[in-house]
């Protein structure tokens, strides 16, 4: 049996951590396979799903800018994908290519673990952007019984997603921070404001509830600013790292039929190659 391959596309991708992550669980579980990075530019997509069904590669993360574009190169999207109206996620399924999204359960599961109840009472979200993370961030949260308001500079932006995303979620410009904010119980960074060479996020806790939970996507560094802030303002704070392994262990799953343990080892290897970039 030849090595099965799976990899993560987008452009960039140097930074990615989800091959030291994926080739972990293969080693663990003994498998013989293998997980890599290809750098694809838009240009590039149609061929590289040539490649792709040519080769019988096994199955593909996606990160930006593809999770729209992918979709016109697959047979098929899942009910999720579909609603969400993104990719991250492709696998064959019953011998069709089929694009599905698991950034929302990552997202959701990673609160889960690192601050347990965290939805007990809890009525709305508040999310700052309205890029792909936040459609993840907004699917996820109002599956969990929350309301989500979306606020972005754009306030067009925020509300075509909310107009898509459907019933519980609306669209705002950052004026509606404040008042939002004011009755969150969850805060969720969804930009990629406070990343290592981008500027900080500009957001004032002072209007959040006192025991809202802070939640940032951004893992480089682990702890942003803005969860900082937070932290020592006394809030619950939630990295995006957490997100990165769980997301990744449904998609190792749906390759592999095996779902792989998001361990504190694995976590830690990661943290150290973040820390030593």
């Amino acid at each position: 049996m030849s090595t099965q391959r799976a990899f993560v596309i987008g452009h960039p991708i140097g930074q990615s951590r989800s091959p030291m992550m994926h080739n972990h669980w293969i080693a663990e579980h003994g498998l013989d396979a293998a997980y890599g990075r290809r750098d694809v530019p838009p240009e590039a997509l149609g061929a590289f799903f040539e490649e792709f069904r040519r080769e019988g590669y096994l199955g593909a993360n996606v990160t930006i800018p593809h999770k729209l574009a992918v979709r016109e190169h697959l047979d098929t999207v899942d009910d999720v994908a579909a609603a969400m109206g993104a990719v991250n996620c492709i696998a064959w399924v019953d011998g069709r290519l089929t694009g599905g999204n698991t950034d929302a359960m990552g997202l959701v599961a990673n609160m889960d673990v690192a601050v347990p109840g965290w939805e007990s009472g809890a009525r709305h979200a508040v999310i700052y952007g309205a890029g792909g993370a936040a459609r993840a961030a907004a699917y996820g949260l109002r599956e969990r019984g929350l309301t989500v308001a979306l606020c972005n500079r754009t306030a067009e932006k925020a509300e075509a997603l909310a107009a898509h995303l459907g019933p519980g979620i609306t669209g705002h410009g950052l004026d509606a921070l404040p008042a939002e904010m004011a009755r969150a119980d969850v805060l969720v960074n969804t930009t990629s404001l406070g990343m290592i060479g981008q500027p900080p996020i500009d957001l004032d806790l002072a209007h959040l509830k006192a025991d809202a939970v802070v939640y940032d996507i951004v893992y480089v560094p682990l702890e942003t600013g803005l969860l900082a802030d937070a932290r020592a303002r006394g809030h619950r704070t939630v990295d995006g790292l957490g997100m990165l392994l769980h997301q990744g262990a449904e998609g190792f799953r749906r390759w592999f039929g095996v779902m792989p343990s998001v361990s504190p080892a694995l976590r830690t290897l990661l943290e150290d190659d973040i820390r030593g970039a």
